[in-house]
């Protein structure tokens, strides 16, 4: 409660709008009394209040009407109006205009004081989350998503375009750490949905028995320890997205039932034969090649071509390393706003360095380097060494004299085409310091196929 709020009191009687205001002032608040509702709306011009509390009855303009015409200009601002002529009739008219509260005469001073600092620290943390909000929009944007690589670029593009059809089923395609969540956020964002309703769901995350209800929801009595009802991410989600991450990892059991969310758009709950309306948009995303699990028989056919409808890749940093000092640039901003510290930047040879690095954790990885370099340096310029990156011989993709020699040996009974694969490998493997993304260009293979 804050005892520094500014309440405006309407009131055309003098007596009665001088004892509320002194009453309201011993509490500790400040309090401004006015003789009518056109003296009021010049009040409320003039100055900032946290609260008015305004007479029903008043000659010239009324509190309701009063009340319509703050909430044209202020529709937050809480309202209570307070009637000698006290009826469930004027009270219900009174809420249905848009006041927060209603009060009868004779005030019971008790009351006034429990109404006001109840609306106050309502007020209070409506105006706190509409700036989390705020703040999260801000992070959570595609004007917060900085690139200069094409490839970047045409995954950007895409997003903003399918953020507008708020609807269509977005698949995300990338490697881990690449950046899928944050465009998964500011394709919601984009979309005008709330903030609140961006729910996510790492498929890989959560045991198998327990996906479904965590999806889904049940009810009291569907299965062992399900002592209530308990609602699921698909709730939570309604008039929002449903984010499920790694969907390449969910069991083959119940991607049935997803693709009934998405082809019907209803559900169940587990233990529930009653159908419950999707209300939101489905954004999936996943490392994997969901066609070569299809072919591999762990991923159905129709589920991907359902989730496939609006595919984008997202490339990995080593693909795009233009982007590098501008991202590092970012995230140095954010360290310094949270950690206190000047911070001057990258070094040149520190920079080089950062350019080199093949990535194998993306953008997550550098973030993590940086957030590690910034707390080692105490405010100076970050060099090489304070760098947390693995030094390791980079692989040498083409081999000495354009030539490779092999020495395979198996045995009659070892000998198979998997064998053979398997210790071709772990050759590229050592040769590159197990480094799977050099591995797999020394064998001219791509990293999907490597693995």
């Amino acid at each position: 409660m804050s005892l520094d709020a500014r309440i405006l009191v309407v009131d055309d009687k003098e007596s009665f709008r001088f004892m509320i205001k002194g009453y309201l002032e011993d509490a500790g608040y400040q309090a401004t009394s006015v003789a009518g509702g056109v003296e009021a709306l010049v009040e409320l011009e003039r100055a900032r209040y946290d609260l008015v509390l305004s007479d029903m009855v008043m000659p010239e303009m009324d509190g309701v009407a009063l009340l319509r015409q703050v909430r044209s200009s202020l529709p937050q601002l809480p309202f209570v109006l307070v009637t000698a002529h006290g009826s469930v009739d004027s009270a219900v008219a009174a809420m249905k205009e848009g006041a927060n509260d209603y009060l009868l005469k004779p005030l019971n001073w008790d009351e006034l004081l429990l109404v006001v600092t109840r609306l106050l620290e309502h007020s209070r943390l409506q105006v706190s989350y509409d700036r989390m909000v705020d703040s999260e929009r801000k992070k959570f944007s595609f004007q917060n998503i900085s690139t200069v690589s094409p490839l970047m670029g045409r995954a950007l593009a895409a997003s903003r375009q399918v953020a507008t059809s708020a609807r269509t089923t977005v698949a995300l395609y990338g490697e881990s750490g690449s950046g899928k969540e944050v465009l998964a956020r500011a394709i919601h964002n984009a979309s005008g949905r709330n903030m609140t309703s961006f729910v996510a769901v790492n498929c890989a995350a959560i045991p198998e028995t327990l996906l479904e209800s965590e999806l889904f929801g049940h009810v009291k009595g569907a299965f062992t320890g399900a002592d209530r009802d308990r609602e699921g991410k698909c709730c939570r989600a309604h008039g929002g997205t449903l984010f499920l991450d790694e969907i390449g990892d969910m069991p083959l059991l119940l991607q049935p039932k997803l693709l009934r969310l998405l082809e019907e758009r209803v559900y169940e709950k587990v233990g529930s034969d009653c159908l419950v309306t999707a209300d939101f948009r489905i954004i999936a995303a996943t490392h994997r090649d969901l066609e070569e699990c299809c072919n591999q028989g762990s991923f159905r056919q129709d589920l991907y071509h359902r989730l496939n409808i609006f595919p984008i890749t997202i490339p990995p940093l080593r693909e795009r390393r233009e982007d590098i000092p501008k991202l590092c640039e970012q995230f140095l901003s954010h360290f310094r706003q949270h950690q206190g510290k000047s911070l001057p930047g990258l070094s040149q040879a520190a920079l080089e360095l950062l350019m080199a690095h093949d990535w194998p954790g993306n953008v997550r990885e550098l973030r993590n380097i940086l957030e590690y370099a910034t707390i080692v340096t105490n405010g100076d310029l970050i060099r090489p060494e304070h760098l947390r990156l693995q030094q390791r011989e980079l692989c040498r993709e083409e081999p000495p004299e354009g030539r490779i020699t092999l020495n395979l040996d198996f045995s009659s009974e070892e000998f198979s085409l998997d064998a053979v694969t398997k210790q071709l490998t772990e050759w590229a493997l050592t040769r590159c310091d197990n480094n799977k993304s050099s591995a797999a260009r020394l064998l001219k293979s791509s990293r999907k196929l490597f693995y």
